[in-house]
C-alpha cells in the first residue's frame, strides 16, 4: 500500500475567495475524487486546528493506493489535474511524500 500525503500553505485571498473558503471548496473538490478515480482506496482531506501553530501548513491530503502505479494514475487522471489546477492558483506553498507500507 502507497501513503500519499500532501501539504498546502494558501493564500490569505485567492480567485475572489478566502482561505478558509478555498479550503473548504479544496476539501469537497479532492474528497469528491474518490468516487471518480478507482485507484483512490481512501483519501481525506483535513485543516490545520485553529489553537494549532498559524506557521502549519493550512491543509493536509491524506490518501492511500493500492500501487505506486495507481498513484501515478491518479496524478495524470483529468479530474485530479482539473482540481491541481485550482489548488495552484491559491496556495503558496506545498509539500508531499508517498511511502510504502
Amino acid at each position: 500500500m502507497i501513503k500519499h500525503i500532501v501539504f498546502f500553505g494558501l493564500a490569505v485571498q485567492a480567485e475572489g475567495k478566502t482561505k478558509a473558503e478555498n479550503a473548504a471548496y479544496i476539501k469537497t473538490e479532492l474528497e469528491n475524487l474518490k468516487n471518480l478515480i478507482p485507484q483512490i482506496k481512501n483519501i481525506e482531506v483535513g485543516f490545520n486546528h485553529h489553537d494549532a501553530d498559524p506557521n502549519n501548513y493550512d491543509v493536509a491530503l491524506y490518501s492511500e493506493f493500492d500501487t505506486l502505479d495507481d498513484v501515478n494514475i491518479y496524478q495524470v487522471h483529468p479530474e485530479h489535474k482539473r482540481v491541481a489546477a485550482y489548488i495552484a492558483k491559491v496556495r503558496t506553498s506545498r509539500a508531499a511524500i508517498d511511502y510504502e507500507i
